[in-house]
């Protein structure tokens, strides 16, 4: 191998590589694609890690305000807050726990009808065998290990929130430990922008999640009370979907509408016509009003920037990927904002979580 040298009368020549300096670059090459290979296999223990600090951060802060208005220790707030949130759940499931689960496997078990049902209104007969089909592929052999791999699937997703939910109760136990490694990672001179840059990304994505939180529940209450008035099936079940899927922003309220949607069409035109209404309405109430009344609190982010980050995140952490999509995308944004535009190029910018 060889190289181009330039000399001081300004003519080139080309001079030799040693063996030594062409072996260090390919190993430097190799190294990056290991790297980056390894990067994208572990992926999904990203996700993990990042959904187990969103679970601390939120945690965290709910000890913070508790710990300030009854003046106790940290500790004693963070686990009275931690039971609070498990209590709250535990009621609700206590309330509504028997009626909801009916109506979820309510919605199941009429889903295929309404596939039927959806598909002779588009001219296609016997619409769910077809699908079933397409699912068992050549034979009952595929179909069973499908099956399985389901099965396999569903315990993988109970251990993956099992293993969050641990990590998130260590993180939000001693946030100042895992926060102080963090910033040993970099240069001395650097530790208290990447400190500051930290504290700043936790309440940015403390405010964000607060704001999803209430859009979601607004959402769900206002879906719940239209369903019910048009008289669609298992009200509360739909309900439940339509704010549950309202945490991913722009694409979400599109996939919690399609089960309601599904419903009307086995009944009659005038229920399908107010249901479009009422997914439109509800829709258009939390875009244009809800939710810029919470991000004049919490966190703006561009539509455009939005989708760029479910599609790349998407990509990455497929289903887990797009669920993480926007708070992933507000902590780059944030950061991006404070250590490059701020602090790098000297540009006046408003970070969010900044007090």
């Amino acid at each position: 191998p060889s190289r181009i040298v330039q000399q001081k009368d300004g003519s080139v020549q080309s001079e030799a590589m040693s063996d030594w300096v062409f072996f260090r670059r390919v190993l430097v090459v190799l190294a990056t694609v290991v790297v980056a290979y390894l990067g994208w296999k572990i992926a999904a223990l990203f996700f993990i890690f990042f959904a187990a600090v969103l679970i601390a951060v939120l945690l965290s802060g709910l000890a913070a305000l508790l710990a300030k208005l009854t003046s106790t220790s940290r500790g004693w707030a963070l686990t009275a807050s931690s039971l609070t949130v498990a209590a709250v759940i535990v009621a609700i499931l206590s309330l509504f726990g028997t009626q909801l689960a009916g109506q979820i496997s309510d919605v199941f078990a009429r889903l295929p009808d309404a596939i039927e049902a959806g598909g002779e209104r588009l001219g296609i007969h016997n619409a769910f065998e077809q699908i079933k089909e397409a699912v068992s592929g050549e034979g009952g052999g595929q179909l069973l290990s499908r099956v399985a791999n389901l099965g396999y699937t569903a315990i993988g997703v109970a251990t993956d929130l099992v293993l969050i939910i641990v990590i998130a109760v260590y993180l939000a136990t001693d946030p100042r430990l895992y926060r102080a490694g963090m910033i040993k990672l970099f240069p001395p001179e650097q530790h208290e922008r990447v400190g500051d840059a930290l504290d700043v990304t936790a309440s940015a994505l403390r405010l964000w999640f607060l704001g999803q939180l209430v859009s979601m529940v607004l959402v769900g209450v206002l879906s719940g009370v239209a369903f019910w008035w048009i008289g669609l099936p298992s009200p509360l079940g739909l309900a439940l979907v339509a704010g549950a899927t309202n945490f991913v922003p722009m694409i979400g309220p599109l996939v919690g509408a399609i089960p309601a949607l599904l419903f009307a069409v086995t009944q009659d035109f005038g229920t399908v016509l107010w249901t479009m209404v009422a997914v439109l309405a509800i829709q258009q109430f939390e875009g244009n009003l809800i939710t810029p009344m919470v991000q004049r609190r919490a966190v703006d982010i561009p539509p455009a920037v939005m989708l760029l980050g479910i599609a790349v995140f998407g990509l990455l952490g497929g289903i887990a990927g797009v669920i993480l999509a926007v708070p992933l995308t507000v902590a780059i944004m944030v950061l991006v904002q404070k250590l490059w535009i701020r602090e790098t190029l000297g540009e006046k910018t408003t970070i969010p979580g900044e007090t």
